[in-house]
């Protein structure tokens, strides 16, 4: 079991992982070894994820989410195996715990009378400015 939070928590099992070779510097080897990782992780099909926490993650997952709402996620930063495999797991995890938590409502607030004047005021000075640069038509046109 992975502990995400206090109440999330997610099977082993239910996370996928794959090595592929990864692009980039590092001449033959990079050719013929597979470091990277792409990790598959079945969000939509989760008994562990709580609804509200899942499209709070499809929002923060964008692109990395597929419709069907697998979340797949490529670590090739390192050029070792199991380090990418940390990294993938890791950001998977910050991503979970970034969507567990629930965003604060926002409160409608009015702008005061002082701040309506200076806005005001300042148009009024901007377009006295734009006034004064036009050209000046001639007397006779």
């Amino acid at each position: 079991m992975i502990r995400i939070t206090d109440t999330i928590r997610i099977d082993e099992e239910e996370i996928k992982e794959s090595f592929i070779r990864a692009s980039g510097p590092g001449g033959q080897k990079v050719n013929k070894v597979s470091t990277a990782v792409r990790l598959r992780f079945d969000a939509a099909g989760s008994p562990s994820l709580p609804p509200e926490v899942f499209r709070r993650l499809a929002g923060l997952a964008g692109k990395r989410m597929t419709e069907d709402g697998v979340l797949i996620i490529h670590a090739r930063r390192f050029r070792t195996q199991e380090q990418n495999r940390q990294d993938a797991m890791k950001r998977l995890v910050d991503l979970i715990r970034k969507a567990s938590l629930k965003p604060r409502p926002r409160h409608r607030t009015r702008p005061t009378p002082a701040s309506k004047r200076r806005r005001l005021e300042s148009k009024r000075r901007r377009g006295q400015i734009k006034r004064i640069r036009q050209a000046v038509p001639a007397e006779g046109e």
